[in-house]
């Protein structure tokens, strides 16, 4: 089959393009926004990638049409068609999918599908358990919504029968609002929690918790749901009704809890002491991250000691405060050099949680937050009121105000000085150059490209000929 997927360097289309091609379908895509890691995975898998929208693709004549959720119905100022490719699919008659979809039927029909779901922790959890259950001799598929460092590919269709799913709540496609992971008939779901996000598709956290007791009812009662025992937001999703077998995770009552701090910790089994992880991740969340794998994990027979050996050799998923670079400032080189990271976290509360756990790795070194508001959520500034908490941790913190719809400034003036506002990256990037110091940790932000902001800052940081503060 000859599949063509609009909008295929999204991080789930493109795990989908990856799963298709290894399959032995013929792949092609098209789409408006290419940067890595994307781009290279499609590139070295030597899948065609046409930039843009143009009706001239119709020619490539597909079996199937599989429709992102990018695409809608939408025109531009002139009243022309934003999506012109879409139409012309419309006007002829042709066959057309969502992603999901054709995920569900192709690729997941006779899996043990795990499915991982919540606001945050989603794509470093769905990576962790590939993991564990390839450290455990399962052979596992998988389609992740980033690139695991173990694996180096964000999809792989596996010759086990489990299958791990990062299950996003977004809506499916313009014809299909129901959210995608109501497509995956999970034998086994995480719901790692619970947060009000996605202003752009849902009225409020209520319009949310429907659609996970949605995805419950999926769940087969020999199934197993996998459940963050500190939110009251799955707690009510469970009042809702659920068929399936549920064990908890994180709170002290909880099926598996964790004791010591996160970066070396004791795992309990309904208060026995079953398994240690010593790791290089830090952050409360990623131990949490690492409770629901090993309980997802158990489900399948994978003793949590078994998981925990495995955990121990985990390492992350690229943009998950990943190191892009460490500099000595140009005159300051027996000066402690500054380090860039790298962090996909765009909510108020991955800010929060990514600042939290460099604090605690650096202590009182200073922590430098550069980061963008891209996500719809954040563009519509549904949360601006909380970047000030999320912010807490940062000593100083860099706002791109690009193509926001709020004013930056005003959100951020409960911080003082300690917050900088710059409406393009070469100025931000000017900004962080002009204030670092030997030693700084500088953490840059966003679900996108952030226009290189990391290479950038790099070279301009090694060109910063700066006296010692």
């Amino acid at each position: 089959m000859h599949i063509h997927i609009l909008g295929i360097c999204g991080t789930f289309m493109g795990g989908l393009a990856a799963l298709a091609r290894e399959a032995g379908h013929r792949v092609t895509g098209c789409d408006a926004g290419v940067y890595p890691p994307m781009s290279d995975q499609l590139r070295q898998l030597g899948i065609e990638v046409i930039q843009g929208f143009g009706t001239e693709q119709l020619t490539l004549a597909p079996d199937m049409w599989v429709v992102g959720n990018v695409l809608s119905r939408a025109r531009n100022a002139d009243a022309s068609p934003k999506f012109p490719l879409m139409e012309s699919i419309l006007d002829h008659g042709l066959p057309y999918t969502s992603g999901p979809q054709w995920l569900a039927e192709h690729l997941l029909a006779g899996r043990h599908v795990l499915a991982v779901a919540g606001t945050h922790g989603k794509t470093t959890t769905t990576a962790m358990l590939s993991w564990i259950l390839e450290r455990a001799g399962l052979e596992p598929g998988f389609l992740v919504g980033g690139v695991p460092l173990n694996f180096g590919v964000s999809a792989r269709l596996g010759r086990g029968a489990p299958f791990v799913i990062e299950a996003d709540e977004y809506d499916t496609a313009f014809f299909d609002k129901r959210s995608k992971f109501v497509h995956y008939r999970p034998r086994t779901a995480i719901l790692n929690n619970l947060e009000f996000d996605h202003a752009d598709i849902f009225d409020n956290l209520e319009a949310i918790e429907r659609q996970f007791h949605h995805l419950l009812r999926t769940v087969p009662s020999n199934g197993r749901v996998v459940l963050n025992g500190l939110e009251e937001s799955l707690a009510r999703v469970l009042q809702m009704g659920c068929w399936s077998e549920v064990r908890s995770f994180g709170a002290t009552v909880s099926d598996f809890s964790a004791q010591g701090n996160p970066e070396d910790f004791i795992v309990l089994q309904q208060g026995a002491k079953v398994a240690h992880v010593r790791w290089t991740l830090g952050g409360v969340h990623n131990q949490l991250n690492a409770l629901a794998a090993i309980a997802a994990a158990e489900h399948l027979g994978v003793a949590p000691a078994q998981s925990a050996l495995a955990l121990q050799q985990f390492e992350n998923v690229k943009r998950r405060m990943e190191v892009r670079g460490r500099v000595a400032l140009a005159g300051q080189q027996a000066a402690p050099s500054v380090t860039v990271y790298d962090d996909f976290a765009h909510h108020p509360t991955a800010i929060r949680t990514t600042l939290d756990g460099l604090r605690r790795q650096v202590g009182t070194a200073r922590i430098l937050a550069v980061f963008e508001p891209r996500s719809n959520t954040m563009k519509l500034g549904a949360m601006k009121s909380q970047l000030p908490w999320s912010l807490e941790e940062a000593d100083l913190a860099f706002c791109h105000s690009g193509g926001l719809g709020w004013d930056a400034h005003e959100a951020l003036a409960p911080m003082g000085v300690r917050a900088r506002v710059a409406g393009s990256v070469d100025t931000l990037v000017q900004q962080v150059r002009d204030t670092a110091q030997p030693g700084d940790h500088i953490v840059c932000m966003s679900n996108g490209g952030f226009g290189g902001v990391h290479d950038k800052l790099l070279q301009a940081l090694q060109q910063a000929a700066r006296p010692l503060l």
